[in-house]
């Protein structure tokens, strides 16, 4: 089944005739393509309205499955779509709330008239974006193996004198190398007292003997994104800092542990948060065990003290807790995982245990 069929067999539960799909990433997923335009999805048919930009590559990747409409000479996406919606004489309309402004609101709304209600349905899309498919994995698969390879790659790199800003340098140019498309987000390469900025941008602070280098950095392969941090040791660490690193690491296999599909996500965020309370250092843990992700980085539900949802199985979430000690350093370790009702499965295999170069 692929996700337009997934998509209409939700409208009947939401109680709609048809879905507007105006956000770039709803749209990446409904029609596995990113343009820029508007799906409108009813029980029947599926329109995609874009601009000439688009056009030929979404007419020659998407026809099969949607009819392809070009906008421009004064016709825009909200006319051509309100024209379809009252030729087919659908009355109630759900559209993406957690992303249309209500400026673009308002213009659909004076568009369609008061015959037509336009009901928010955005949680249709998200919640099937929850679990991947067979070939959502894959790809994501594909991104996080080129960022274990880039790990090892970047393990020659890091040495005194090198700075952060040529470290972030390196990761990204090294996952082009290797086939991704772009950067998940900019990388975060912060070392020493850096360290305890969990989001520090890299500067041109260098790299220093006896100090920790962290790293969080991801790709895009074909549309979906890996995630990955490390801490490694540039010179002999000191044993506070061997005892932070291996409380971080416990804690993170306190939460792999305790990850699989049907639990809560505040359930799993507990378990690793224990581990780094029963260590003294519970306040320096600040942010929460994991976030989803695929299309895009911060996706839901994720490993939080707040998420009460359950996970569904195929999530893909990321486990990642971290110690920071204002301006002294930090440790962060994140892998990704696949969960299934029996538990997960780490699709990171990038080595975790202590690096001391």
């Amino acid at each position: 089944m692929n996700r337009l069929e997934r998509i209409r067999r939700q409208l009947p539960v939401y109680g709609l005739d048809a879905l507007l799909i105006t956000g770039e990433t709803a749209e990446a997923y409904a029609l596995d393509f990113r343009g820029e335009g508007v799906v409108l999805l009813s029980g029947g048919a599926c329109h995609y309205y874009t601009d000439s930009r688009y056009l030929e590559s979404a007419v020659k990747q998407r026809s099969d499955c949607c009819e392809i409409h070009c906008v421009g000479g004064g016709r825009t996406h909200v006319d051509l779509a309100s024209a379809e919606i009252r030729r087919q004489g659908l009355r109630r309309v759900g559209f993406q709330d957690e992303c249309m402004t209500l400026r673009a609101f308002r213009r659909w709304r004076e568009a369609l008239g008061e015959r037509v209600e336009l009901v928010p349905a955005g949680e249709i899309v998200l919640s099937l974006r929850a679990s991947k498919d067979a070939e959502e994995l894959a790809r994501m698969r594909r991104a996080q193996a080129i960022t274990d390879q880039v790990f090892q790659e970047i393990l020659n790199d890091l040495r005194p004198g090198v700075t952060e800003r040529e470290i972030a340098a390196r990761l990204t140019f090294y996952q082009m190398r290797l086939g991704a498309q772009r950067n998940s987000f900019d990388p975060v390469v912060v070392s020493g007292p850096n360290g305890s900025l969990p989001h520090g941008i890299p500067g041109g602070r260098a790299l220093r003997e006896g100090e920790f280098v962290t790293m969080d950095f991801g790709c895009v392969v074909d549309g979906y994104c890996s995630d990955m941090t490390r801490t490694v040791a540039i010179g002999r660490p000191t044993e506070e800092m061997e005892r932070v690193y291996h409380t971080v690491l416990e804690a993170q296999r306190a939460g792999i542990a305790a990850a699989r599909a049907g639990v809560r996500g505040c359930e799993v965020d507990a378990a690793a948060r224990a581990v780094i309370e029963a260590a003294g250092c519970g306040p320096y843990f600040g942010h929460s065990f994991g976030h989803s992700l695929g299309l895009e980085i911060h996706e839901s539900p994720n490993f939080s003290p707040s998420c009460r949802d359950t996970i569904p199985a195929g999530a893909v979430l990321s486990a990642e807790p971290g110690i920071y000690l204002p301006g002294r350093f930090g440790v962060r370790i994140e892998d990704v995982l696949y969960l299934t009702p029996d538990g997960c499965e780490d699709i990171t295999a990038a080595p975790k245990e202590l690096i001391v170069l």
